[in-house]
């Protein structure tokens, strides 16, 4: 590392103190100052540009609610790195997961009609009757259905927070499917 840039970084060791005392203007300058680093972090894992300015946002706030946590001022760097990376796999997994859900709900949708699904009114109206149909579950199918495919809760999990045996969630969760398939299947033509 040249010696110039590691006495800009020995210079937040100050910096990091004021923000540990609550002096907002410090930490604005520190976020100023390291900005586009960690946005190049963000980017870097995620790939994806449009979340970039959300998940920046979230490791800001981690910083200013969390800089209590940071034991050494000179090792900031590496603790912002980490604060960053891991805002950024969390996003990315998010972004996985909702993914993941779209399709398994997709795969149990009846066919879709002739017109192409480029965002336009057909897919606009088929979200809104999926969402009708979820809607229309009765409590007892709707509550696993949502916690399995669109929170992504394990049949493990689903069933220690219901308490009950897993073999009832599976149960449900077939009944659920067989639900919203028979109400689309009326619906979508």
């Amino acid at each position: 590392m040249a010696m110039a840039q590691r006495k800009a970084f020995d210079a937040e060791d100050p910096v990091i103190g004021a923000i540990r005392a609550g002096d907002r203007y410090a930490f604005g300058e520190f976020m100023g100052r390291h900005s586009g680093w960690v946005r190049g972090v963000i980017y870097g894992v995620l790939g994806d540009r449009d979340s970039v300015d959300d998940v920046a946002q979230q490791v800001w706030t981690a910083v200013w609610g969390r800089i209590g946590e940071l034991r050494d001022a000179k090792s900031w760097r590496y603790w912002l790195y980490r604060l960053a990376r891991n805002a950024a796999v969390d996003a990315g997994r998010d972004v996985t997961r909702r993914r993941r859900r779209m399709q398994i709900l997709a795969a149990d949708l009846p066919p879709a009609s002739s017109e192409t699904s480029d965002g336009g009114p057909a897919d606009h109206e088929r979200h809104r009757d999926v969402l009708d149909a979820v809607q229309a579950l009765p409590a007892l199918y709707r509550e696993p259905f949502v916690l399995r495919h669109l929170s992504g809760w394990s049949y493990r999990e689903i069933a220690d927070v219901m308490g009950m045996p897993v073999d009832s969630v599976e149960t449900r969760l077939v009944r659920s499917r067989r639900l919203l398939r028979d109400y689309l299947r009326d619906k979508v033509p």
